[in-house]
C-alpha cells in the first residue's frame, strides 16, 4: 500500500479536526462511507439546489447518483448543464457551476494545521469552492490528511494526478490530467459556509 493511501490515526484525524474548526470550517468525523451519505442528506434541505462536482469519492459512496437520479428530492444543477449547449451558453454555464446554493465534493488533501487543498485541469471547481456556493460540503477519505501544505502538494503530483490522468484516459478518451491550478483554502470567514466530513475509510485519491 502506497504512503498516500494509509488512514490518518485517531490522534491526528482529532488534531486535524480541532485545526479546521479553528479555521472556520465545520469538521466532523464518521466511520464510514454509509455514515458519509447519510449526513450529507440530513444536511441538505429537500428541494435545495445542488451541484455535484466530479469526485470519485462521491460516485463510490454513491451520493453523485442519489442527488442528480431522476425524480430527485434536490434540485440538481447538472440536469439544467445538461440541457444547454456549451458553443452558444458557455457563460451561463459557467456561472451556474460557479455560484450554486449547495456544492458537494472532495478535497486532494487536508493539512494537520487545519488547510484545504484542491487541484484542478480546468478550474471548473474552484470558484464554487472559494467563493461562489453559498455551502460547500466536501467527503474526505481519512488517508488525505498530511502533515502540511508542503506535503500536500507532494501528494497532488505524487498520487493524485497519476490516477486521475488515467481516470481521464477512461472517461474522456485524453492523452492524461494535468495540475493546471490549485486552490488552498488556508481559512473560511464566512461562518458555517463550509463542511468537511472525514470519512475512516479510503475514498478518492
Amino acid at each position: 500500500m502506497s504512503k498516500w493511501d494509509q488512514l490518518a490515526n485517531k490522534e491526528t484525524i482529532d488534531n486535524t479536526i480541532e485545526a479546521l474548526k479553528k479555521n472556520g470550517i465545520d469538521a466532523r468525523f464518521v466511520g464510514n462511507r454509509e455514515e458519509a451519505k447519510r449526513l450529507v442528506l440530513e444536511f441538505v434541505p429537500d428541494g435545495s439546489e445542488v451541484m455535484t462536482m466530479t469526485s470519485t469519492t462521491l460516485e463510490t459512496i454513491g451520493l453523485s447518483g442519489e442527488i442528480n437520479r431522476k425524480k430527485s428530492k434536490f434540485k440538481p444543477v447538472r440536469d439544467k448543464l445538461y440541457a444547454m449547449d456549451r458553443t452558444t451558453q458557455t457563460q451561463e454555464m459557467n456561472r451556474l457551476g460557479a455560484a450554486p446554493e449547495y456544492v458537494l465534493g472532495s478535497v486532494h488533501a487536508v493539512t494537520e494545521d487545519g488547510h484545504v487543498l484542491i487541484a484542478s485541469n480546468t478550474g471548473s471547481q474552484l470558484p464554487a469552492y472559494a467563493y461562489g456556493a453559498l455551502t460547500v460540503l466536501w467527503v474526505v477519505g481519512a488517508q488525505k490528511i498530511v502533515k502540511d501544505t508542503k506535503e500536500g502538494l507532494k501528494r497532488i503530483y505524487e498520487h493524485s494526478l497519476p490516477l486521475e490522468s488515467e481516470r481521464a484516459k477512461k472517461a474522456y478518451g485524453v492523452p492524461g490530467s494535468s495540475v493546471n491550478k490549485i486552490l488552498i483554502i488556508n481559512k473560511e470567514v464566512q461562518p458555517q459556509r463550509i463542511a468537511l466530513i472525514l470519512v475512516n475509510e479510503v475514498l478518492g485519491f
